[in-house]
């Protein structure tokens, strides 16, 4: 065998072994629902209200950071600096998670508006806020991984009678406050998605309201198009914010269902459930596809953004329904 013989050969391996390692740090982490509503269920600690919601985000946010791979999106050096699916994933989950650690701060933990934060949140819910690129001084894991332990301090005081300042309040309002925040989280997504065949827009910011004004004006119609770099990156991130929320609403089903039942909403969240279920379905084609709407090949982007607007839709109903008494 010659030398150029042997660099080809190589060489060829050396891509073999990238594609296979690439793959295996890609893979998506399975649905955990289950695990979540045991995990109360094995525990030494008598069922608490807001126990099963704090473990989601503690178990959703570990997952994050040690799944095959580990956290990939600050990773400077190859052969992880090249792969972009991946690192778009966390980055839809952070984002949902960032709301649900916010609404655990502001909503969850407190029972009135005058009434003081609670003190491991105070801590937890910024740490999730630095810059998910982040990797030297702090990285951007090691203050994830601070903001976990003292969601575990959180979660363990809620089963602790000696620390009443610590709570969970699962009441329709609070419930109410943080999904109108997943509602414009889902919009923003199911927008983004369908703009990968591009779409001729109209200018609807200020529809319904004939005193509103804006900033600056605006053009009454505009073309909105996703670049073919980004297509995958918006799938991505959609497919990770849907996984996110898949979780803690199972886990909302838990520690909200005397409020849910009341208000015959019940069925209406897990109807939200089995459309997020519906986008973690394998995808089998090498790439995201991104045909027209309805040309030869697929267009995952739109089915994407079909089961999230459905999603949406019915949350918007579920908050509806939260309203009523």
């Amino acid at each position: 065998m010659n030398k150029r013989s042997f660099a080809y050969m190589t060489a060829a391996l050396m891509l073999f072994i990238f594609i296979v390692f690439s793959w295996w740090v890609s893979r998506e982490p399975a649905i955990m629902t289950e695990q979540i509503i045991q995990d109360q269920q094995t525990s030494s600690h008598t069922p608490t209200v807001g126990y099963t919601t704090t473990t989601a985000l503690i178990l959703v946010t570990e997952t994050l950071l040690d799944k095959p791979g580990g956290y990939l999106s600050n990773d400077i050096l190859p052969p992880f600096s090249l792969l972009d699916n991946m690192p778009a994933w966390e980055f839809g989950v952070l984002e949902m998670s960032r709301d649900l650690a916010l609404a655990f701060r502001k909503d969850f933990s407190r029972s009135q508006s005058q009434s003081a934060e609670n003190a491991f949140l105070k801590v937890a819910q910024p740490q999730f806020n630095i810059d998910h690129r982040s990797w030297a001084i702090p990285s951007a894991e090691s203050e994830y991984r601070k903001a976990i332990e003292q969601l575990y301090l959180y979660r363990d005081a809620l089963s602790d009678p000696s620390m009443p300042d610590s709570q969970f309040y699962a009441r329709a309002d609070n419930l109410r406050d943080w999904l109108k925040n997943v509602e414009k989280r889902l919009g923003s997504y199911s927008q983004r998605l369908s703009a990968s065949v591009g779409q001729d827009r109209l200018n609807t910011d200020l529809a319904g309201d004939a005193d509103a004004r804006q900033s600056t004006n605006a053009p009454q119609r505009k073309l909105v198009k996703t670049s073919w770099w980004k297509i995958d990156d918006e799938f991505y991130e959609a497919r990770g914010a849907a996984w996110a929320l898949l979780h803690y609403l199972k886990a909302v089903e838990v520690d909200f269902a005397d409020v849910l039942h009341r208000r015959n909403a019940m069925v209406s969240l897990q109807q939200i459930i089995r459309e997020l279920e519906a986008t973690q379905q394998p995808i089998w084609s090498p790439m995201v596809l991104n045909g027209s709407g309805f040309g030869v090949l697929a267009n995952h982007s739109l089915v994407m953004a079909n089961y999230i607007s459905r999603a949406n839709a019915a949350l918007i109903d579920l908050s509806e329904l939260l309203i009523q008494g």
